[in-house]
């Protein structure tokens, strides 16, 4: 029998694992497991263990203690489900990993017990255990965006010089070259980088604050328990905050952060411009990809991009996977930009609406870099299907070179007045621009039938963009 929603007993203890059935933009790629349950439980243990090696550092915490801590502080050895059942009862799943943790502590050495969570609050441990989180999960992005650079850098290099359609407001505008288009692709890619770098490296810190952001409760331990009962607060909250760091490979705040959102909204900034700029580029891909316009095509496989209606079809499911999680990710971030609004020293909710948004932010980035580096890698190029379209408005695709062309000759007002008749005609009758213009009386005498083919050739006008494509891989 199916339980149903909202059930109670039992069949909620034994609720199974999110499998990412309604999310599989990220199902299977390496940032689903770096963000886990079981990921964010090894995390917050990561962070207890860390915090009593710190201590031990200073002389506050033995040092037999913090091995122990260290040795017992594996998820394997905690029940994720019971703690998050248990979290109901407190509003966050700290205080139950706490207790377990001391528990598996004390069957290994019972006096290390003691030393679990000296002076700690839960935001500390969560906060630290999210920031670990998000470092281990952006290793795993940036990795794929770099990916994704080189191959769009390749695609560029090697379309530098091919003609395609620019469109603007979905119509053909002027020619460009698909070189200059994987070179936009692959500037936003760089850009977005370049974000997760800074944030990677410099803004994800420890959460050190202790009750309200005073680490009154580390000062008081470590009098008790250190070798010098009258240390100043000061100087030990500095060495105990930059052991931490070290001890988890995490930045140092300058101060706690319990209620100062900073490290949460930026991270939040630079994963929404991620997801914008894979979108990018799999909504340029998209279109392309239409069957009346056939200029790209993703890589196939067996099975890969299948109708369940339409034998014909071979979907654009790599772009569609990447899109989605661009349209999800900014109202996500949202969530966590709103937590700088919090009260206090410490908010009853805005904090705990962060986690789940994070989560999901971190995986859908990551899903959608592991797929836009497949997608760049092995997308298909038709040069041919962009000349063919190019070729669809029988040279009015460069009517704007020619009428600057003329405007010397005839003046600008005559000139232009002689392309809109001329572009009318062509439409019309469905005459090519350079036919039409053959016939002009305006135009006698002044240019060839070879000259004006040559102008009314799109390939000619395709302006500075292979220069522009040397200028963005030589960045």
């Amino acid at each position: 029998m199916t339980p149903v929603a909202g059930a109670e007993g039992p069949e909620a203890d034994r609720a199974p694992a999110d499998t990412g059935l309604l999310s599989p933009v990220r199902a299977g790629t390496p940032v689903e497991a770096a963000t886990g349950d079981t990921a964010w439980l090894q995390a917050m243990l990561d962070a207890e263990a860390a915090l009593a090696r710190a201590q031990a550092r200073l002389g506050t915490v033995p040092g037999w203690a913090a091995d122990a801590i260290t040795r017992a502080a594996r998820a394997e050895r905690l029940d994720a489900r019971r703690i998050a059942l248990d979290a109901r009862e407190n509003a966050n799943p700290v205080v139950a990993l706490v207790r377990d943790l001391t528990r598996v502590v004390a069957e290994d050495d019972p006096k290390a017990a003691e030393y679990v969570h000296r002076g700690s609050t839960s935001q500390d441990v969560f906060d630290t255990g999210a920031m670990l989180v998000a470092h281990r999960a952006l290793t795993l992005v940036r990795a794929d965006l770099a990916a994704t650079t080189d191959a769009l850098a390749r695609l560029a290099a090697r379309h530098r010089d091919t003609p395609v359609a620019g469109r603007t407001l979905a119509l053909h505008a002027v020619p460009t070259t698909f070189g200059l288009k994987a070179a936009g692709w692959l500037g936003l890619v760089r850009d977005a980088e370049e974000r997760l770098a800074r944030v990677h490296e410099r803004g994800l810190p420890v959460a050190l604050g202790g009750a309200a952001g005073t680490l009154a409760g580390y000062v008081t331990y470590a009098r008790l328990d250190g070798p010098d009962p009258g240390a100043d607060a000061g100087e030990l909250t500095d060495r105990l905050v930059t052991a931490y760091a070290e001890e988890t490979g995490l930045a140092r705040p300058v101060l706690p952060w319990h209620a100062l959102r900073t490290p949460l909204a930026d991270l939040a900034a630079a994963l929404a411009f991620t997801a914008g700029a894979l979108g990018k580029f799999a909504v340029d891909v998209q279109g392309m990809a239409r069957t009346e316009v056939g200029e790209v095509r993703e890589p196939g496989g067996a099975g890969r991009g299948r109708s369940s209606a339409m034998p014909h079809k071979r979907n654009p499911v790599l772009s569609t996977l990447v899109r989605s999680a661009a349209l999800q990710v900014p109202a996500l971030a949202t969530v966590l930009t709103q937590g700088l609004v919090t009260e206090d020293e410490r908010s009853a909710g805005a904090w705990h609406a962060e986690w789940l948004p994070l989560r999901e932010c971190l995986r859908l980035v990551g899903g959608a870099a592991h797929t836009a580096a497949e997608l760049a890698r092995d997308i298909e190029v038709s040069p041919e299907r962009m000349g063919g379209n190019l070729g669809l408005t029988g040279g009015l695709v460069v009517s704007e070179r020619i009428a600057a062309v003329l405007a010397p000759a005839l003046g600008k007002a005559a000139a232009k007045q002689l392309m809109d008749d001329a572009a009318g005609t062509a439409v019309r009758t469905g005459r090519t621009l350079a036919e039409v213009l053959a016939d002009a009386p305006e135009l006698s005498g002044r240019l060839t039938s070879a000259e004006l083919a040559d102008l009314c050739d799109p390939a000619h006008y395709t302006g500075a963009a292979p220069q522009l494509v040397d200028r963005a891989l030589r960045r």
